[in-house]
């Protein structure tokens, strides 16, 4: 029975678990891993009933919090989104194993024949807010890339998670995999999460996944290599040559279908000779739809919106919220994204291909769009099955990180009794 008093000790012996089953999983055979994400997707369908049951305390004690609509949206478990988490699993399941590809290979005039092949990272540290779909996401990409992976849920979704984990654990142990490859944090004590900050001897890369706030403190305690999930302070630029029927669909979608994803617009750019006509019809649109908008000068004469303070602008709204603002050209909206942006994801909205091919040129977001929602910046709609975050950093990892992303490199230097001169 673990000391759930003894926080440290308690962390300790998870490492020293994870690290030892890092290294039986590191060689595990794909057909292996593959029978443990299938035995996971088969439990967590199985359980449906007591996983939905466990979200229910987890809701009860979001509302006791005062999570705000869109947050509990993304705690929220139903057979739907139950039957998402399998499609995901079976997802990465079917995905061609990257432990072990040779990603190029040489030969050298010295007789030496050199290969890059692919290998996991070792221990993987996920902390995360809230979605306990993150979960299977994380435990899935870690556990097909050959990685044992901590997770430490948000207490939110402390229930619902510890059912999910339950499923993929059995998977392993159906496929006669180490069970401690996928370890839950069982508790919601804060200090379990300085502790793996600091497991650099364990973990071998943090990644959070949650708000700014969240991010902020792992990336000022960390010990251990962080790939940052930065907030999703999400842009769309109306450029004047935009299709108005395409823009009304995109940008909907792009702010309504889910507020509290990191994918959701959070500031519309709008070109001035547009402002009037495409601009005027989306911003009316989204207040016919709910949606508070900030605007700027230019745009806060149509009734119903607020006007626009200078802290609308790099504000991850993540609600039925949007600021919108009014912009010269093409140079004048990137300059904005550059000041105000986050490098996660932003999207332009034009017919002229020379306008989208320099927007998408000249701008360093780890996702950049062109005529599509930005509900579309998630690894598994990239085909990655699942991410286990978007990074938005520029070291080893950018943009939805999956399976691929969570593996390194090694040399393999073949010779002869080949001897240097």
């Amino acid at each position: 029975m673990k000391d759930m008093d003894n926080i440290p000790a308690l962390m300790a012996e998870i490492g020293q678990r994870a690290k030892a089953a890092s290294v039986k999983l590191a060689t595990a055979s794909a057909e292996r891993k593959h029978a443990a994400l299938i035995g996971a997707a088969d439990a967590v369908w199985a359980s449906r009933a007591e996983i939905i049951a466990a979200n229910q305390k987890d809701l009860s004690y979001g509302r006791e919090k005062g999570l705000s609509a869109a947050m509990m949206d993304r705690l929220m478990l139903d057979e739907d989104r139950i039957q998402s988490i399998v499609d995901g699993l079976c997802a990465v399941a079917e995905q061609t194993d990257p432990v072990g590809a040779v990603m190029s290979e040489w030969g050298r005039p010295s007789g030496l024949h050199i290969k890059r092949i692919r290998t996991p990272l070792g221990v993987i540290g996920v902390i995360y807010e809230s979605r306990p779909n993150v979960t299977a996401d994380a435990g899935a990409l870690c556990l097909k890339s050959g990685n044992a992976v901590i997770l430490r849920g948000g207490s939110e979704g402390f229930n619902s998670s510890q059912m999910i984990h339950r499923c993929l654990q059995k998977g392993l142990e159906q496929a006669n995999l180490p069970a401690d490859a996928v370890q839950l944090v069982p508790t919601r004590d804060r200090q379990a999460v300085t502790e793996m900050l600091h497991a650099t001897q364990y973990i071998d890369v943090i990644v959070p996944r949650g708000g700014k706030g969240l991010v902020g403190l792992v990336q000022r305690e960390a010990r251990v290599p962080v790939f940052a999930h930065l907030e999703g302070i999400v842009h769309i630029y109306i450029d004047k040559a935009a299709d108005p029927e395409k823009t009304m669909r995109v940008v909907l979608n792009a702010k309504i279908r889910r507020t509290g994803i990191c994918g959701a617009a959070e500031c519309l750019l709008i070109h001035e000779d547009v402002a009037n006509t495409i601009g005027q019809d989306v911003i009316q649109a989204l207040l016919d739809k709910g949606v508070t908008v900030d605007a700027d000068m230019k745009l806060n004469a149509i009734e119903g919106t607020q006007a626009a303070t200078p802290e609308s602008w790099g504000h991850e709204y993540l609600d039925m919220s949007i600021a919108a603002k009014t912009v010269a050209d093409l140079d004048d909206a990137m300059a904005h994204i550059r000041t105000y942006g986050s490098n996660h994801t932003d999207c332009i909205m034009t017919e002229d291909q020379a306008a989208a091919d320099r927007f998408t040129g000249e701008l360093d977001s780890a996702i950049l769009m062109h005529n599509a929602s930005t509900q579309f910046a998630d690894g598994g709609e990239f085909g990655m099955g699942a991410e286990i975050g978007i990074a938005t950093g520029k070291m080893h990892a950018r943009g939805p990180v999956g399976a691929e992303q969570l593996t390194s490199f090694k040399y393999v230097v073949t010779g002869d009794g080949t001897i240097r001169t």
